[in-house]
């Protein structure tokens, strides 16, 4: 999964994000000196051997007025927890949903991240899903975020 110098130089462009304009990767080429046919297929080719996992918008949940921030956790079952967490993870506003090993003393191997304008809006969120998952939930809870320590991925730099 290695990388050369040009595509490097793509990453550090572009992992803190693409410029709002109504081209953002013309503006990335022009910067880099490559044609934008060029970048694109070397991206494309980064996400096809796995170096790039994903181009998405990373939207700040606190500017948007989603205050109440809870990571749902749920003992579910676990014959039943692939089929579950792939409903759950189709909710549309779940933002992220994980399957986890237990760990000692933590018997929760499903995380939902739930947002909302309010706590309350957030436990309404929480009771779909706890109604979703039905008998095959034996525990839950949720943890409520109170900042936003990192909002980032790994950071390289580029070279020349």
């Amino acid at each position: 999964m290695s990388i050369d110098a040009i595509d490097r130089r793509i990453i550090a462009a572009t992992q803190a994000g693409l410029p709002v304009t109504s081209e953002p990767y013309v503006e990335i080429a022009g910067q880099l000196g490559l044609d934008v046919e060029v970048l694109m297929a070397r991206m494309r080719a980064m996400q096809e051997r796995g170096v790039i996992r994903r181009i998405a918008l990373a939207p700040n949940h606190y500017a948007l007025g989603m205050t109440a921030n809870g990571m749902s956790v749920w003992d579910v079952q676990d014959d039943r927890a692939t089929e579950l967490g792939a409903q759950v993870g189709a909710l549309d506003f779940v933002s992220h949903c994980y399957l986890r090993p237990r760990a000692e003393g933590w018997p929760y191997n499903l995380f939902a991240m739930v947002h909302g304008s309010s706590r309350d809006e957030v436990e309404a969120k929480r009771a779909v899903i706890s109604d979703l998952l039905g008998p095959a939930c034996r525990a839950k809870d949720i943890l409520y975020s109170t900042r936003i320590l990192k909002k980032t991925g790994l950071r390289i730099r580029g070279e020349g």
